[in-house]
């Protein structure tokens, strides 16, 4: 097989040929590098590549398909890693400069996991600071285009793994999802993107941005591909004390069965018209539409406290973030700017947050370190807690009556870079669909459904679902990407300007 044929196949594919000896997983490997080595000057996916660590990797699954040894469904598959996951053979920085060059003593689980699955870990992707945006503007070490327009952003804060999928530079990849920084990414860039149920996938060894909301998830080119890497990190960690003690759905079986027959599927009234870009919910329509005429029962939900859900996401996370980013001290690791003799420990804590720390992160310590000052706890921090609980119980009264709500994923397409850079409000609207099911923990997965007319850019899917019932959105993912490729003539990503 050429380079441009081991690209252009899916993850599940790859790996068939892996086991069957068809092709080797330093080819595969190769291959990859060598197409990130000819695109990712345009994109800035990755943060760091180490050629000769990922071929050893490769190597050590083919020596393994050589003894004999029965492999998983994605050995020897490459995969991009989202560098807010601790990884002790590579730098994890968080895109900031307050831990560049940090190379940490250990792996976090989702790395030891993709290990253990044997995934070759290409290298690091870039993203926004901390995962605190969402467009990967953010990043200390510059930003992220999206393949389909080098102008436009790649969504964030994931942006750097979703870039990497969508420019064929990797199969898949990690993400993380706070507020929507899987989904979004995901849709702006035409791919499938799932946030597990909260506590279904480890936090462990993750940086920390909003302990209660943070959750690894996939990146893919489809439902499948995304399934199995979902099912390969995911599971209950003793070391996570959120981490579920309940098996992983059944996310890989969901995603082959493809059928939506019989499906209560609710469509949620709050999240959609005015405000929305009009190709964006014409799209969406169509693919309701097509749910319908699947099988599925199509009916209206209303989830009226989902209006204050982004006012209640950014207390909670800022909150949480002013406490996560407490450790950044300049005392035990990372940047330390200003130590000498002459300047006191808070004077080199001060100098080292300042120089560190981009905007950002500024804006977000300084208001949730507001939020959970003495005399305003009750009236911001715990009046969103309380908004939190009425949005889980808005949840819960909608899956009474359906089994899946879904949405667009985005008010809008990908905006063009610096479109928003100086509005935090207009940024922070681009997860007004998904911060729902953060601050409810429930599953949620964006698939592509076409693109939008005004445009010509991606437009996703959201699927929702309840806490462990992640299979769902798979088997309805898999139903709409099955659709839409029989009438399209093809998958979505094969009309990108980076498509191989």
């Amino acid at each position: 097989m050429t380079g441009t044929d081991l690209v252009r196949m899916g993850a599940a594919e790859l790996g068939a040929a892996i086991r069957s000896g068809a092709t080797s997983s330093v080819e595969a490997t190769e291959a990859y590098l060598d197409r990130i080595d000819g695109v990712d000057g345009d994109i800035h996916a990755f943060l760091h590549v180490d050629r000769s660590t990922a071929v050893e990797q490769a190597r050590r699954v083919d020596a393994r398909r050589a003894a004999g040894e029965e492999l998983g469904p994605l050995a020897g598959v490459p995969v991009a890693h989202k560098d807010v996951f601790s990884t002790s053979d590579m730098p994890t920085t968080a895109a900031s400069k307050i831990l560049e060059g940090w190379r940490p003593p250990y792996d976090a689980t989702v790395t030891a996991r993709l290990r253990e699955a044997g995934l070759v870990i290409l290298g690091k992707t870039n993203m926004d600071e901390f995962a605190m945006g969402s467009s990967t503007e953010n990043s200390a070490y510059g930003v992220t285009r999206n393949p389909w327009d080098l102008s436009r952003i790649p969504g964030g804060s994931s942006g750097g793994s979703s870039a990497a999928v969508a420019a064929f530079e990797a199969p898949l990849a990690t993400g993380t999802d706070t507020g929507g920084s899987i989904r979004q990414p995901a849709a702006v860039c035409g791919l499938v993107g799932a946030k597990p149920t909260y506590g279904g996938s480890s936090r462990y060894g993750m940086i920390a941005f909003a302990s209660s909301l943070d959750t690894p998830g996939p990146f893919a080119r489809n439902v499948l591909d995304a399934a199995l890497l979902h099912e390969a990190f995911s599971g209950h960690d003793p070391r996570d004390s959120t981490s579920i003690d309940a098996p992983v759905p059944p996310v890989v079986d969901a995603a082959r069965r493809a059928d939506v027959e019989g499906l209560r599927i609710g469509v949620v009234k709050e999240l959609g018209g005015e405000g929305y870009q009009p190709g964006v919910l014409q799209r969406f329509t169509e693919a309701v539409e097509l749910l319908e005429s699947l099988g599925a029962k199509v009916v209206e939900v209303s989830c009226p406290n989902f209006d204050a859900a982004l006012a209640a996401y950014y207390l909670i996370a800022p909150s949480e973030c002013s406490s996560n980013l407490a450790r950044f001290d300049a005392m035990r690791y990372g940047l330390r700017v200003g130590d000498d003799d002459s300047r006191s420990a808070e004077e080199v804590m001060a100098l080292t947050r300042a120089e560190g720390f981009g905007p950002e992160v500024k804006r977000r310590i300084i208001l949730g370190t507001y939020a959970l000052s003495s005399g305003y706890y009750d009236a911001y921090y715990g009046s969103a807690q309380q908004v939190r609980t009425l949005i889980k119980r808005d949840f819960d009264a909608a899956f009474d009556n359906v089994d899946v709500l879904v949405s667009p994923t985005t008010p809008t397409t990908a905006f063009p870079l610096g479109e928003r850079s100086d509005d935090p409000m207009s940024m922070y609207l681009a997860d007004l669909c998904t911060i729902p099911a953060n601050l409810a923990g429930n599953a949620a997965l964006s698939v592509p459904c076409g693109l939008a007319p005004e445009d010509g850019l991606p437009v996703g899917l959201q699927i929702m679902a309840p806490a462990l019932a992640d299979d769902r959105t798979y088997r309805v993912g898999a139903a709409v990407e099955a659709a839409l490729a029989d009438r399209d003539g093809g998958p979505l990503l094969s009309r990108s300007a980076y498509a191989v």
